[in-house]
């Protein structure tokens, strides 16, 4: 269990480094999405495309695209909030 948050941690801040610009998430918001692209790349790896050595690519390209669609989805709730205090 340790491990697993451990690898989801360091894929987590793999995919914020990769990603342009500020994410605006947390240390548990990035070891959880890590964690999740962990799960999802691996079971694409080895269940889907039979590749069992670039499955570290798929799990890292899956935790960016994780962590991209919760910052995205993070700023659009956000720039809302604001305009609705402006009216």
């Amino acid at each position: 269990m340790i491990s697993a948050a451990v690898v989801g941690l360091i894929i987590g801040a793999l995919a914020r480094l990769l990603l342009p610009g500020r994410q605006p998430i947390g240390l548990v918001a990035t070891a959880l999405l890590g964690l999740m692209g962990s799960i999802i790349g691996s079971f694409l790896g080895y269940h889907v495309f039979h590749i069992g050595g670039f499955t570290i690519l798929l799990e890292i390209g899956a935790a960016v695209l994780g962590v991209a669609l919760y910052t995205g989805r993070q700023r659009r709730t956000q720039s809302l909030g604001r305009s609705d205090k402006r009216a």
